[in-house]
C-alpha cells in the first residue's frame, strides 16, 4: 500500500449525521413535539398501564441495526410499541411507586438541554451556573450555610451512597482514598431505622463497609426510628470497640412515608459526633409546604440531605441531588486532580471547583436545566401547595377506607402513602390478586408492601394531576375486584392503550 492511497482514505469528507433535508426533520420534530404534548393533555383518555403482549416484546428482540431506517419509521414503532406500555405514572391514577408525574414544562427543558449538549463536569459555561445556582437555592431552603455544597445525580439511591462515602471520608481522614478502609474502617458502624430504603444497606456495601456494619434500629408505633433504642445501640457498639460514625434518619419511609424525630437524631448526633445524614427522597421536599415543613424540623441540622427533585418536585426523570453542609468536606471525598483536567485562570477550562470535584462523575448530563426551568415557571409556592394537596388527597383515601366495612387500614397515615388491605380469609393471596387485577384494568396502579408481616396494598400519591375521582376509582376498583375474588371469580379484563398518533 502507497502512502498516496493511505492518504485518500484518510480524507475528510463532507457528510455529517445531521440530516439531508432541515424542514423535513423539523416538520418531523413538530409532530413529535405536538403528539407528546397531546399525550400529557390527554392522559385520563388511556389506561394507567398495560401489559405488554409477547408479540411487542419480539418486536425489541431485532438484530442490531447496520443500516440506516427513516426517522419516521422509528417514531411510528416508538408511537405503537413503546407509550402504550410505559410506566404510567404521569398518569393521575398511577400511586404505586413515590414517582413524579412530571410537566410539559419539563419536558421542553429536556429537550433543549439536548440540543446544548452540554457535559457539566466542569469548566465554564452557562450551564453549569445554572446548577449551582440550584445548589444555592436548595442551600436557602433547608437553611444550610454558605459554603455548603450540592450536586445533580441520578437519584437519591446514588446521594446516599456518596454522602456515606464523604462520612467516611470524614471519619477515617484522607488515607481512606489511597489505601483503603484497613482495621479502623472494619470498626466503623452505621445506624438507621428498620423503615429505611434498602439502598442504605446497598450503600455500606458498595462503599466497602459491609451491610452488617449497618444497626437496623426498632421503630415506635408511627414508624419512626426509636432515639432511645438508637442511642443504647451506639454506647453498646462503642463499648465493644467499634467506631459509629453515621447516622441516617428518614424524612418520608419507604412503606409509609413516615418522618423520623430529626429533631431528636440531630441532637444525638451533635453529642455523640456522628454525621447526621438525612434520606429525603421525596420527604425533603415537604419544606416547600408551609403546612407541612414544621414536620421536618431538625433538618437543617442535617450534615447532608440526599432528595429528588423527580418525585414530589415534579422534574422530570432523572434529578436526583445530594445536599452537604460542608462543601470542603465534600470536595475532599471526590476531587482526584488530573492533568486533562487542569484548572487556567482564563479560556474554557477556567474557574475552580467543577461538579467532578463533588462525584465520582466526570461526564453528566444537564439535569438541572429541567430543575431550574420547573422551579422558576411554577415558583416553590405552587410547587409547595402541590405538595400538601397530595397529602389531603391520601387523608381522604384513609377515610375512604375507614368507611368501608371490607377494607382495613395498616398503617398512619403520615404524609401521602395509605397501606390498607381488603378484608379476607387468606388475605394475603387475596390482596395480591387484587393489586394485580386493578393494575391489568387499567384503572389506576398501586403496588404492595409488608406490614408486620401482612401484604398491603400501598397508595403512594405524588402526581401533581392526581384528584378526589382517582382516589376514589381506586377505591371502588379495590372493592369490585375484592368481592370477586372471595367469590372465587376471575375477573374478565380487556384494555387497549391507544397508539400515540393516528
Amino acid at each position: 500500500m502507497t502512502a498516496t492511497t493511505r492518504t485518500d482514505r484518510l480524507q475528510p469528507t463532507d457528510e455529517t449525521l445531521d440530516p439531508p433535508d432541515w424542514d423535513e426533520v423539523r416538520a418531523q420534530g413538530h409532530r413529535m413535539l405536538d403528539d407528546m404534548i397531546d399525550y400529557v393533555a390527554d392522559i385520563r383518555d388511556r389506561p394507567v398501564w398495560q401489559p405488554m403482549s409477547q408479540a411487542t416484546r419480539r418486536r425489541f428482540r431485532s438484530e442490531l441495526p447496520r443500516a440506516p431506517t427513516d426517522l419516521a419509521e422509528v417514531y411510528r414503532d416508538f408511537t405503537d410499541l413503546v407509550v402504550p406500555h410505559a410506566t404510567g405514572n404521569v398518569h393521575p391514577g398511577f400511586m404505586g411507586w413515590v414517582h413524579g408525574g412530571g410537566t410539559v414544562v419539563g419536558m421542553l427543558a429536556e429537550m433543549l438541554a439536548a440540543g446544548l449538549n452540554a457535559n457539566l463536569g466542569g469548566r465554564d459555561h452557562a450551564p453549569i451556573e445554572i446548577e449551582r445556582q440550584i445548589v444555592d437555592w436548595t442551600r436557602q431552603l433547608f437553611g444550610f450555610p454558605q459554603g455548603a455544597s450540592g450536586i445533580f445525580v441520578t437519584g437519591t439511591s446514588m446521594a446516599n451512597l456518596m454522602a456515606v462515602l464523604v462520612a467516611r471520608r470524614a471519619a477515617l481522614g484522607a488515607t481512606v482514598r489511597r489505601e483503603g478502609l484497613g482495621e479502623a474502617g472494619r470498626r466503623l458502624r452505621a445506624y438507621t431505622s428498620k423503615a429505611a430504603h434498602g439502598c442504605i444497606a446497598k450503600a455500606m456495601d458498595i462503599a466497602g463497609l459491609g451491610s452488617d456494619a449497618l444497626g437496623c434500629i426498632a421503630v415506635d408505633h408511627a414508624h419512626r426510628i426509636d432515639v432511645a433504642e438508637l442511642r443504647s445501640a451506639i454506647a453498646r457498639d462503642r463499648a465493644s470497640g467499634l467506631h459509629p460514625f453515621i447516622v441516617v434518619a428518614s424524612a418520608g419511609t419507604v412503606d409509609v412515608g413516615a418522618i423520623d424525630d430529626l429533631a431528636g437524631v440531630a441532637e444525638l448526633c451533635r453529642t455523640e459526633g456522628l454525621w447526621f445524614h438525612v434520606d429525603g427522597a421525596f420527604g425533603a421536599l415537604a419544606m416547600l409546604s408551609p403546612e407541612l415543613a414544621p414536620r421536618l424540623v431538625g433538618i437543617e441540622c442535617a450534615d447532608s440531605i440526599a432528595l429528588d427533585f423527580h418525585k414530589w418536585g415534579q422534574v422530570p426523570y432523572d434529578a436526583g441531588f445530594l445536599l452537604v453542609r460542608d462543601g470542603v468536606r465534600h470536595r475532599e471525598a471526590f476531587a482526584s486532580p488530573a492533568a486533562y483536567l487542569r484548572r487556567e485562570t482564563r479560556g474554557l477550562a477556567a474557574g475552580t471547583d467543577w461538579p467532578c470535584d463533588f462525584g465520582p462523575d466526570l461526564s453528566r448530563g444537564f439535569r438541572a436545566l429541567k430543575t431550574w426551568f420547573t422551579l422558576r415557571t411554577f415558583g416553590t409556592d405552587r410547587l409547595g401547595a402541590a405538595i400538601a394537596r397530595a397529602c389531603a388527597l391520601a387523608r381522604h383515601l384513609e377515610a375512604r377506607v375507614l368507611a368501608e366495612p371490607e377494607l382495613q387500614l395498616l398503617a398512619p397515615v403520615n404524609l401521602n402513602i395509605v397501606c390498607f388491605r381488603f378484608r379476607a380469609d387468606d388475605a394475603d393471596a387475596i390482596n395480591g390478586e387484587i393489586v394485580a387485577d386493578v393494575q391489568e384494568s387499567g384503572i389506576a396502579a398501586p403496588s404492595t408492601t409488608m406490614l408486620d408481616g401482612r401484604l398491603a396494598i400501598r397508595a403512594a400519591i405524588v402526581n401533581h394531576r392526581t384528584q378526589l375521582r382517582d382516589v376514589d376509582r381506586l377505591v371502588a376498583a379495590v372493592l369490585t375486584f375484592g368481592r370477586q375474588r372471595v367469590a372465587g371469580l376471575t375477573p374478565l379484563i380487556e384494555i387497549e392503550a391507544p397508539s400515540l398518533a393516528p
